[in-house]
């Protein structure tokens, strides 16, 4: 087994027998994997989960495991294999185990997510496009590793998304600061991706946003605009802001 510098491995016999047993009550499959494997080994790293158990995005693996309330540390590491620098996952203490987490997220409801659609309407809260209510997924606003369910399923703590902003949302949160090491709550509603109605940075950085979408008839304006931005060397987001300016809808 490859030994990495500056990691402390986490084999059974060393672990609170508390740990152990609640690691053995996780069922789902993702998550079992990782936690045998650091069981077994007292470690895992993102080249095990893709190159030995072929998951093509390891975050997501070990984030199963958070949601089911098991603490892990992350440590940058450097791969034997390609020299760059790769994560690697032990057990943290057990005092860091979150309490009701241990079985992962509950199953949402169809009359749940009417709930929703009748206090948002069937539109993504990020880009706030109206869609088909199949295309539309419930999401935590507050990432459940952080917040968990809440004692009640209450709607104004859910959002809905289609799978292409949850996915935005899903690798903006696993590398943030306050989702990896301070899960601060309150940290998290003051973000873009928990409160896009208003917020007041996004993953903790002093950005403002805005997501457009052009669809159907609206494509061809869309072209236009990607052409005049080739024409000038610049992005499509850089060529908006120049022409807002030149309108005097922007100052400086």
């Amino acid at each position: 087994m490859t030994n990495y510098e500056g990691v402390q491995r986490t084999p059974e016999k060393t672990l609170k027998p508390e740990l152990v047993a609640l690691c053995k009550k996780v069922t789902a499959k993702r998550a079992r994997t990782v936690i045998d494997h650091i069981l077994k080994h007292g470690i895992i790293t993102s080249e095990d989960l893709s190159d030995t158990y072929g998951y093509d995005h390891p975050p997501r693996a070990i984030r199963d495991v958070r949601e089911n309330g098991i603490p892990l540390l992350t440590t940058l590491v450097r791969s034997f294999k390609t020299g760059r620098q790769i994560g690697a996952y032990t057990f943290d203490d057990i005092s860091r185990i979150k309490n009701g987490r241990i079985g992962g997220r509950r199953a949402f409801s169809k009359q749940f997510k009417r709930e929703l659609i009748d206090l948002y309407g069937p539109r993504d809260a990020i880009t706030t496009e109206v869609l088909d209510e199949r295309y539309l997924q419930i999401d935590h606003r507050v990432p459940y590793e952080i917040g968990g369910d809440g004692s009640d399923l209450d709607p104004d703590q859910f959002m809905l998304l289609d799978a292409s902003s949850q996915r935005s949302k899903s690798w903006s949160c696993e590398h943030c600061e306050n989702f990896l090491s301070l899960h601060e709550e309150e940290t998290c509603k003051a973000c873009f991706w928990a409160s896009p109605e208003g917020y007041e940075h996004v993953a903790m950085e002093p950005v403002r946003r805005v997501e457009i979408i052009w669809r159907n008839e609206e494509i061809e304006h869309y072209d236009q605009i990607k052409s005049a931005a080739s024409k000038e060397g610049v992005s499509i987001p850089q060529l908006i802001k120049s022409r807002l300016r030149k309108q005097g809808s922007l100052k400086g």
